[in-house]
């Protein structure tokens, strides 16, 4: 297959995976917020996590062990678009009687299937330019980006588009149009290139689970650095779960609820994706210049920003240009802790367990500290806005800001810088 129409493949791929979930990701706490299930945001959100946990070990051994990756990549579409269509069905058949039980049943079930994909379509592009004897560290990172530009584009759609007279982004249509992506991505994921499967490879559960990287806690700096992980993975799913959700609620105030980051808020979050997108390429420059620890810390005092900005913040002039400042800032808080904590396992851990150690530290951060970080951040916004006689978005921000700040202020102090440790 040509070096050219390879890489096209693969850009389709990636464009789809990351669409699926672009279509209802950070829109989804708006619709669930006109329906009456503010309070339940966080149990949605916090399934991504809960389901990160096992799910992608899980289908990890079966396209190890026994299906071909892209046949388990195509399965686990189908399974989550069926459940998401199911899911907005159902929200379009309930009316105005929707239940949280049926509804967050079939969101779970979706989410199962989905988040596995995430690794799978990795394993299959890796698969692919190994065959056609590119080297995937270097061939792929300028193919992933087109996953963000994906996500992007469908997040545009979710704003844009409307249906019946109602933006997606405040309907059920949002998820119906993410389980149709789901159905186009099934059906392409079977024609990509085939991969290997070792039927007496010594996979097991425990395994998978990365469960040999424990030992590294051990080594003191590793377990501060796993334990801030989480601490950190906690800011994950904050404004995935309620920017959407809290831009939206300035709607009760007709001055306010003709302004673009009320009327377009999905548009406006979008420059968190691109943000993300240019943050990426500046990494390096900043890993040579800084080292790990100071790209680390950078990342944390951005998360400080980024939920400051957003309790600063009003929808029209000026105070939409911190709401602006806070997607832009966005990039580096997401990108600069994700890349270089992922480096810091890579040159640190033996060889033996570099893998497994790479598992643990996406155990740590989406699945326990995005898990807890949601509930946590669930509990708050329920005590200073849906329970509060004086609801007060900006309250919370400023507690998810404060904690963000502890969080750098105590790692910059007990972390060792690993030059400096060898030294």
């Amino acid at each position: 297959m040509k070096k050219s129409n390879l890489s096209l493949r693969l850009i389709i791929l990636n464009f789809l995976e990351f669409a699926v979930w672009g279509a209802y990701l950070t829109s989804l706490g708006r619709y669930l917020g006109q329906i009456g299930m503010g309070p339940q945001i966080k149990w949605f959100f916090a399934m991504q996590g809960i389901v990160s946990i096992f799910m992608p070990a899980l289908t990890g051994i079966v396209a190890d062990k026994y299906i071909q990756a892209q046949k388990v990549l195509s399965l686990c579409h189908a399974f989550a678009g069926a459940f998401m269509v199911s899911a907005g069905l159902y929200c379009k058949t309930a009316g105005a009687t929707i239940a949280f039980g049926p509804l967050f049943a079939l969101y779970s079930l979706s989410v199962a299937f989905f988040m596995p994909t995430i690794a799978l379509c990795n394993t299959v592009a890796y698969n692919a330019l190994s065959k056609a004897g590119q080297d995937p560290v270097k061939a792929y990172p300028p193919i992933r980006v087109f996953g963000t530009v994906g996500f992007i584009i469908s997040m545009l759609c979710t704003n844009w588009v409307k249906i019946g007279g109602v933006a997606m982004q405040d309907s059920y249509n949002q998820l119906i149009s993410s389980g149709i992506l789901s159905f186009i991505l099934c059906g392409y994921a079977v024609t990509m290139p085939e991969c290997p499967v070792n039927k007496t490879a010594n996979s097991s559960i425990a395994d998978a689970l990365n469960l040999k990287a424990f030992k590294l806690f051990k080594d003191p700096q590793f377990a501060i650095f796993f334990i801030f992980s989480m601490l950190l993975g906690a800011s994950l799913q904050v404004t995935n779960g309620y920017a959407n959700t809290f831009l939206g609620s300035f709607g009760s105030d007709p001055a306010l609820a003709g302004t673009f980051a009320v009327k377009n808020s999905n548009a406006l979050l979008a420059i968190s994706q691109a943000s993300e997108t240019l943050c990426i390429l500046m990494i390096p420059f900043f890993m040579k210049k800084l080292g790990i620890k100071k790209v680390m810390l950078i990342s944390m005092f951005a998360w400080t920003l980024r939920f400051g900005f957003f309790g600063l913040g009003q929808p029209d002039m000026p105070g939409v240009i911190l709401f602006i400042l806070s997607c832009i800032v966005y990039g580096v808080a997401f990108d600069f802790f994700n890349i270089s904590g992922s480096l810091y396992v890579d040159q640190n851990a033996s060889q033996d367990i570099k893998a497994s150690a790479q598992g643990m530290f996406m155990l740590m951060t989406n699945g326990l500290g995005a898990t807890f970080g949601t509930l946590a951040a669930g509990a708050i916004v329920d005590a200073l806005v849906y329970n509060a006689t004086t609801p007060s978005w900006s309250k919370a921000w400023y507690v998810f800001a404060a904690y963000s700040f502890v969080v750098g202020v105590i790692f910059m102090l007990i972390f060792k810088d690993p030059s400096k440790k060898q030294a």
